[in-house]
Formats: C-alpha cells, sequence, structure tokens
C-alpha cells in the first residue's frame, strides 16, 4: 500500500472530524477547513491508489516477460538437444 494512501485516509478521517465539530459548534470556519481537509485526503488516496495500480502493472508486465523469456530459453534448449 502506498504511502499515499495511508496519508490520505488520515487526512480524510481528521478533515471529517474537524467539519462534525464545526457543525456542532456552529464554527463555520472549522467546518471549511475541514471539508477540504477531506477532499484533500480523498485526491491523496486517489493518488496512492493511481500509483500501486501502476506498480502492480509494471510487477505483473516483468513477471510475464520472465516467463516469456524462459519459455524461449526452454525452447532453444530443446532444438539443441533434439
Amino acid at each position: 500500500m502506498d504511502k499515499n494512501r495511508v496519508k490520505g485516509k488520515l487526512d480524510d478521517a481528521a478533515g471529517r472530524a474537524k467539519r462534525q465539530t464545526g457543525e456542532w459548534t456552529g464554527d463555520i470556519k472549522s467546518q471549511v477547513e475541514g471539508a477540504t481537509q477531506q477532499v484533500k485526503g480523498k485526491v491523496e488516496n486517489v493518488w496512492g491508489r493511481v500509483k500501486d495500480a501502476a506498480r502492480d502493472t509494471k510487477d505483473e508486465l516483468k513477471r510475464r516477460q520472465r516467463t516469456e523469456d524462459e519459455a524461449i530459453a526452454k525452447h532453444d534448449r530443446e532444438e539443441d538437444v533434439g
């Protein structure tokens, strides 16, 4: 899990708490700050997911390439023997 996802979840939760506290107390400034922090957290979480997906795709491509290379090497060895 990417560190941006963790940070995003923390910002989202902190922003939600700040916004909720502002709603309870009638403090508009806290409500806006909390909502802003929530949005920031959600965006950061999405960015972390994108990075995770890119990393997973890269790893999968490497795995496939390794498998293909192994198959080619096996085929070459069989041709040399046969």
